[in-house]
């Protein structure tokens, strides 16, 4: 008899299909990562497919092996992070649009990331520097908001609206910065946008054990996080310090957002929407949830990637411009918006 036939039915068949949904999705993963290293230019997938099997002049190994491949990694990691991160942050302030764009989470590393480029302390190309200025950045955000909330924050309604004002000011002081380094404006914009391009295997070894640590240290609070989506009165109750599973779950949201905002930069709306879309899939057990919300944050911004290339090449095409890029994060928000607006208009209507 095997492990699952000891489950009692009604479990059992709940644990097939999320079985069926983690299968599904991790699938969906593998289509977009390959959508996305045959997406790029310089390459015909002819001749991605041949170094994949060993062939290839050089000029094509390098760029599917150096240049495709580690890019295509980074995207994946970091959507994950930020799929983790929005969904942690919207379960310990028990606040549907806690999404890290607007906490004050990724507004703080990228003024981080930004300050320290335009100090000549960090660069693109450098990213150990990038990673420990974003997560400086990243924690002087979510403590700002932590000291105008309460240490509680208890009030999701009031706690929306700090991060809002939060983000604001320090966007503004992003703005400022720029103003004071304009020459810095051309390597900060992509930390502004959100970008894959460049990305090599640099990046990638920084990223995956950050991401994998800060992941796992999320998915130990899953029983604390869903403690606290029911309420601090109820996660009291079960015996919970809610300050401290708070603080926990914050300063992994905040590390996981700043270690994918230095390698990729601001994704607009990839960690305010994905939560919604995996506690849809996959139930309010976060223990199943925080690792699909991995998934589907992997797969949104990698098949973002797959799609801002084939539109880069799409419009350098028709407007006959050779190096023609749309930055993924344009992508990304332009879509998020979209989605933010349909569901907000189906609230509305329900009402």
């Amino acid at each position: 008899m095997t492990l699952i036939e000891t489950v009692p039915g009604p479990a059992r068949r709940a644990l097939r299909a999320t079985g069926v949904r983690m299968g599904g999705l991790a699938l969906l993963v593998a289509a977009v990562a390959c959508a996305d290293l045959f997406a790029g230019r310089g390459v015909t997938p002819e001749g991605v497919r041949e170094v994949l099997l060993g062939g290839g002049d050089l000029t094509a190994e390098h760029i599917v092996l150096q240049l495709r491949l580690p890019r295509l990694l980074v995207a994946l990691v970091a959507g994950a992070c930020l799929g983790v991160a929005g969904l942690v942050l919207q379960s310990a302030l028990r606040n549907p649009l806690a999404g890290p764009e607007v906490t004050g989470v990724t507004p703080g590393a990228v003024l981080g990331a930004v300050a320290a480029t335009g100090l000549g302390l960090a660069g693109w190309e450098s990213p150990t520097a990038v990673v420990v200025a974003a997560c400086l950045g990243g924690f002087a955000g979510a403590g700002l908001l932590w000291l105008l909330a309460g240490r509680e924050a208890g009030d999701p309604e009031q706690t929306a609206v700090y991060g809002v004002l939060v983000s604001a000011v320090l966007a503004g002081l992003t703005a400022v910065v720029l103003l004071v380094a304009p020459g810095e404006l051309g390597s900060v914009v992509q930390w502004l946008i959100g970008s894959t391009e460049g990305r090599v295997w640099q990046h990638w070894n920084l990223l995956w054990p950050w991401a994998a640590f800060w992941g796992a240290a999320a998915w130990l609070l899953a029983g604390p996080l869903t403690l606290l989506r029911c309420g601090d009165e109820q996660a009291s109750a079960a015996g919970l310090a809610t300050g401290r599973g708070r603080g926990a779950a914050l300063v992994c949201a905040v590390a996981l957002t700043a270690g994918a905002v230095s390698a990729v930069g601001a994704l607009g709306f990839v960690g305010l929407l994905v939560p919604h879309l995996a506690l849809a899939v996959f139930g309010a057990d976060l223990r199943i949830t925080l690792p699909g919300a991995a998934l589907l944050g992997a797969t949104v911004v990698c098949g973002a990637d797959a799609a801002a290339q084939l539109l880069s090449r799409l419009l350098a095409t028709a407007l006959e411009a050779d190096r023609l890029t749309l930055p993924v994060g344009a992508l990304t928000t332009f879509v998020g918006a979209g989605l933010l607006m349909v569901v907000a208009r189906r609230r509305v209507d329900e009402r």
